[in-house]
């Protein structure tokens, strides 16, 4: 009787926009081979075929499942497999062997092997999905609004008298409108004539703008409210903040397994920083930092409008509130710092930058010593 192994097998991929460059490794991480494959359909098709040549394909680390690697995990999930998202290269690694495309195939392939990247990659599939683009059209479209206004604020100000006395009153909403509806002529001079024609420009640019950002917003409301029916009604939380969320956790939100899990991605989780005698946790400046700010957004809201957020002790007496929390509440006492930090830099309740700085680290000295006292050794490492 013959008995046959089956080896697993895990590859690891570093894109780019005209190659992917793929690594295979056997079940102990030794290196079974590289190779180069084109970014089309066919080479996606090609890369599984070789993996798969070398045994049970188990798992794939893809790099940049949300940029060059995305048709790519796309095309892996329609076959059953696995996708890892691999995140930068090892950069003690990188140091001690190069860099190279085929290093930083192998590390991929390395790093979903042992574990060291365990996120299972977005599908991207769903209404999440959609979401996400056109949140993508909605936010530039908004920055570039700012750009036209701040433009036209400049050229009102700057123009010749005619111009400028007529722009002078008008208020910030009405600005606009006001220069789309200019009409052109010329009485001579080319300097009258040009910022003419550039306030036109600019104020029909802004408003060609806010009407595509309005229908954005509306096709927003529609995915989310199909989305996450709930979302919408919790308070505090817009078409806006809700799309946020909804993009961190992607169209398989069941890969986010725990509250505690979403809050280390959203960058809202404290994080050990112990040593010795020292048991401490320090705040969380990593993670998605869209999603952390529509948290700091929704708390905002909340805090102003919310009858169950908004009292005199959070605003007024901050230790009282951490002494009001439980301890299965304790890593909320970081974000209330957090919050009140940026609060008070917002109000400029510190004037100076150093004293600024010195209010804040003594704000993280009183959260960290309230915390310790409230918190036994073994909480402390249940907590983490």
């Amino acid at each position: 009787m013959t008995i046959v192994e089956t080896r697993l097998i895990t590859g690891g991929v570093d894109t780019h926009l005209d190659i992917h460059v793929a690594a295979a490794l056997d079940g102990n991480g030794g290196v079974l081979g590289v190779e180069s494959f084109p970014t089309t359909t066919a080479g996606f098709a090609e890369l599984h075929i070789w993996l798969s040549s070398f045994g049970s394909l188990d798992r794939v680390g893809v790099e940049g499942t949300g940029a060059y690697g995305a048709g790519l995990a796309r095309f892996l999930r329609t076959m059953d497999v696995t996708v890892i998202e691999v995140g930068r290269p090892n950069r003690q690694a990188r140091r001690a062997h190069g860099k190279s495309d085929s290093i930083d195939a192998i590390e991929a392939a390395r790093a979903a092997l042992s574990g060291r990247a365990s996120a299972v990659a977005k599908t991207a599939d769903g209404n999440v999905e959609a979401i996400r683009v056109l949140l993508v059209a909605y936010r530039s479209g908004r920055d570039t609004r700012i750009k036209c206004l701040n433009q036209l604020r400049h050229l009102g100000f700057t123009a010749p008298d005619e111009l400028r006395e007529r722009f002078r009153d008008v208020p910030a909403g009405f600005l606009a409108e006001s220069a789309a509806t200019l009409r052109l002529g010329r009485n001579g001079d080319p300097v009258w004539s040009a910022t003419k024609l550039a306030i036109r420009t600019l104020g029909r640019r802004v408003v060609d703008i806010d009407a595509d950002c309005d229908r954005l917003h509306d096709e927003l409301a529609i995915l989310v409210k199909a989305t996450a029916p709930s979302l919408l009604d919790l308070p505090g939380i817009g078409v806006r903040t809700a799309a946020l969320l909804l993009v961190a956790a992607g169209d398989n939100a069941e890969r986010i397994t725990s509250e505690a899990a979403f809050a280390h991605l959203c960058g809202v989780a404290p994080i050990h920083a112990s040593s010795g005698k020292v048991t401490r946790h320090r705040l969380n400046r990593g993670g998605n930092r869209q999603a952390n700010h529509a948290l700091w957004r929704i708390v905002f809201t909340r805090m102003s409008s919310d009858a169950r957020t908004r009292t005199s002790d959070v605003v007024d007496d901050r230790d009282r509130v951490f002494e009001m929390h439980d301890v299965d509440h304790a890593p909320n006492k970081a974000s209330w710092v957090r919050e009140r930090e940026r609060a008070a830099f917002a109000s400029r309740e510190y004037r100076e930058p150093e004293q600024h700085r010195d209010a804040v680290r003594i704000e993280v000295r009183k959260a960290d010593q309230i915390q310790s006292e409230r918190l036994s050794p073994t909480d402390h490492v249940a907590q983490g």
